[in-house]
This record gives structure tokens, sequence and C-alpha cells, in this order.
């Protein structure tokens, strides 16, 4: 799904005056009910299904965004929408700090590959500080759709490509797992999996022989992530990647290693 199709600008306000995190919350199901796709539901049940997601953990993510979401059985295709809120609204953020930009998605009960490119294009076109700031500047809703849909449009699209590359990326740190996991399950969630590992020192370790050449037991955050990832993508990857990393190869907690596939046949549920 090119996430470029989804974007509603029916469903963007500048300047919304919001009070609290309900109120924020009532103000993007009313949004989301301008759209055409949301006719068979109401802004009740949009807003109680957005609120309900939130307790399962806040969507504000830190630096003033926030991308509430939900999924609804009657609902058969994807609305995003974008508000901001210039003074900022109170939205127990992860970091604290007020949102002043709101990106919404509301999505059918399936697809949940879908849902999750879409999460993750959103929150990488957020996570650019210049482009989330243009935009609560901005003062019609039609100029804030328009500048969130040029940013989105530096997102690289899915490319309908047979050949693919098997990514194996080992981890040894959790915050840079996390967000590692984040890339592979925004682009490609069907095909990645992870597998929980140990580095030989921390068996080594206990042998006889070699006891005494670690004055602890070795680190013991251990994670490889393996995917499927089309060709074409594959410089893209390694880019993200680096992006939280750093340079792999000054990294000594992160190493890829990335794979020709002769064959590969099936596929993986999520």
């Amino acid at each position: 799904m090119n996430v470029l199709e989804v974007v509603r600008p029916e469903c963007s306000a500048a300047k919304l005056a919001v009070g609290n995190k309900r109120e924020a919350l009532q103000a993007v199901a009313r949004l989301a009910k301008l759209s055409p796709l949301l006719s068979g539901v109401s802004e009740d049940e949009i807003a109680r299904a957005l609120t309900e997601r939130e307790a399962v953990g806040t969507t504000g993510f830190g630096k003033g965004i926030a991308i509430p979401h939900c999924r609804l059985k009657a609902v058969e295709d994807f609305v995003v929408g974008v508000a901001s809120v210039p003074d900022g609204v109170a939205f127990d953020s992860l970091d604290g700090a007020d949102v002043r930009l709101i990106v919404f998605i509301v999505g059918p009960d399936r697809d949940s590959n879908e849902h999750i490119r879409i999460l993750s294009a959103v929150s990488r076109v957020l996570s650019d500080a210049d482009a989330v700031e243009e935009m609560v500047r901005v003062q019609s809703g039609e100029a804030l759709a328009e500048s969130f849909l040029r940013h989105l449009r530096g997102e690289p699209l899915p490319e309908e490509e047979p050949g693919r590359r098997l990514f194996q990326v080992f981890v040894q740190d959790e915050g840079l797992f996390k967000e590692i996991l984040e890339i592979f399950g925004g682009t490609e969630p069907r095909f990645t999996v992870v597998l929980e590992a140990q580095n030989a020192s921390a068996y080594l370790w206990k042998v006889p022989l070699f006891a005494g050449l670690w004055s602890d037991n070795p680190r013991s955050f251990s994670r490889v992530i393996i995917s499927l990832v089309r060709k074409p993508m594959t410089n893209e990857m390694v880019r993200r990647i680096e992006q939280v990393v750093g340079p792999l190869d000054e990294s000594e907690q992160v190493l890829v290693t990335v794979h020709d596939v002769f064959y590969g046949g099936g596929s993986l549920t999520t």
C-alpha cells in the first residue's frame, strides 16, 4: 500500500484549541468523520476506540508529536489525518512534553502489516524536527495536509520486485534492538522473525579452560532479527539501521549480514 493514498486532506486541521487529551482525541474523531470512508461509524465509536488504544500505552511518543490510532471492524480502508496544536496539549507523552502535532490513523480490523507500515512511515516523517516545526507553523488545514504529504513523498514506495535478500542483524543492546526492530516491522513485518540468542562467551566463561577470561557473566542480552527484504530496499535498510546505530563498521553491539536468496517459498503471518 502507498501511504500517500490513505492520507485524507479533508481530515486535516491547523491550530486546534483543546484543553486536554480527552478533548484532543474527541477532536481527532471529529476530524476522522469528515472522511466519507467512515460513514458507517459514529464519532463516539472512533473516540472510544482511540481511547481504548491509549489505555494500552500512550501514543504520545515524545518531542511534541502523537500518533493516535485504532482499528474498527466496520472500516474498509485507512483514514490518515493530521492536526496541529500550536499551544500544545498534555498527552501523557513518554517525555512529558506537550503535543503540538497529531497524526491519526483509523484503519480496518485486519491488515496488521499495512497498519504497521503506515505507522512506521508516519513515525519516520515525524522524527524530522524541522518537518514537524514547519507543519506546526502553517495556518490552514489545507496547507498542513500539503506539508505532511510533501514530507511523506520522501518515503520509499513498495516495489513489486520478487527478488529478496536475507538480513541477519545481531543485536546486544536492548534499546538499539527495539529501534532496529521497528525498522523491519514497519517495512517487512510478514517476513521478519526474532530469535533469542547468546554469544559463545556466555557459555565459554563457564568452561574451566577459559575461566578467568571474564570477570563477570558476559553480556546477557542478545537477539537476532532475520528478515527477507526486497532487493531494491537493501541499501535503504542499511541506511536506516546506521541512522540508529551509527556507522556499522564502528559498532560493537550490532552486526549486520546480508545474503542473496537463491530460493524462497511460503510466508509467515503476523
